[in-house]
């Protein structure tokens, strides 16, 4: 049998993780499937699969088969692509992941946007405030705030955050503004879980690094409670700057000690490697690059 026809039966069956269900997706009939599973171990000599009358679970070797299998078979699938000249236009489904907060200010906005422009496309958004791996997860595209370890991603730069201390104006007429890192012991400190689960912050001026272990009255799960906590008054908070970027524009919030700001995170969209990246990547890609670059928040 076909090496390509073979892959394809066998992810199916890891991915639903049974015969009978990856028959019904390949609109195969089950002992085609079991056939075609069975002559794939055969040919490479090794167990791909765990089969008992409860559940099929890939095997270590079997894991390791399906990651490239399913690399191999959307390279072919990119390649028939561009060979039948679909690239012309945007269509099919695209997958998107970016941190929670940040895909819903930016990313969702553009998305609506892109399926307005390109109406035979569908978008899966996975809002995560983890670094999710694209090509383990299979998704298309993603958008990461900070430096990038993954060098077998492609990259584009798209803008910057700052990592700033914010209070609310009553706050610090009421309290002072600290000068410097160790004023902080002062003051009421809110503290987001969601940033850093350090008790240490980091400040930096001139090349010199100041850390102080700061005592927070108050330990939030998430930015937007951080936020909320800030804007009724009742302390300092340490967030990205586009988190509290309209608060800041409109005055509710204001920046303290903005010299001993530590070095810009970059922004950059990031997309699985390829040299036959499709026109729904492209499009997309482009016009997110082009809204994230525009906008002051990240610029």
């Amino acid at each position: 049998m076909d090496n390509l026809h073979l892959m394809t039966v066998f992810v199916a069956v890891a991915e639903e993780q049974g015969f009978a269900a990856g028959a019904r997706r390949l609109a195969m009939s089950p002992p085609a499937v079991t056939r075609a599973v069975a002559a794939l171990e055969e040919k490479l000599g090794v167990k791909l699969l765990n089969r008992t009358t409860r559940y099929v679970r890939t095997t270590d070797a079997g894991l390791r088969y399906l990651a490239d299998a399913k690399r191999i078979l959307n390279d072919v699938h990119m390649a028939n692509e561009a060979a039948a000249g679909i690239n012309a236009a945007p269509t099919g489904h695209l997958t998107i992941t970016a941190p929670v907060m940040f895909g819903r200010m930016f990313v969702m906005p553009g998305i609506i946007d892109y399926l307005n422009q390109y109406p035979n496309t569908e978008v899966d958004a996975i809002f995560l405030d983890r670094v999710v791996n694209l090509l383990e997860e299979g998704l298309d595209v993603g958008v990461r705030i900070g430096e990038l370890p993954d060098s077998s991603m492609r990259a584009l730069r798209v803008g910057s955050v700052r990592l700033i201390l914010c209070a609310a104006p009553d706050y610090l007429e009421q309290n002072g503004i600290p000068q410097q890192p160790e004023d902080l012991n002062q003051h009421t400190i809110i503290s987001a879980r969601a940033m850093n689960n350090s008790s240490d912050w980091r400040f930096e001026q001139q090349d010199k690094t100041y850390n102080v272990n700061i005592k927070p009255r108050i330990t939030v799960t998430t930015n937007d409670a951080a936020i909320e906590a800030a804007l009724s008054g009742f302390g300092i908070t340490r967030l990205l700057s586009y988190q509290v970027a309209p608060f800041l524009a409109s005055g509710q919030l204001k920046i303290v000690m903005e010299n001993y700001e530590p070095a810009a995170k970059p922004i950059h969209i990031v997309h699985r490697e390829s040299h036959l990246s499709t026109a729904k990547v492209r499009a997309f890609i482009d016009l997110m690059a082009e809204r994230l670059r525009n906008d002051n928040a990240l610029n």
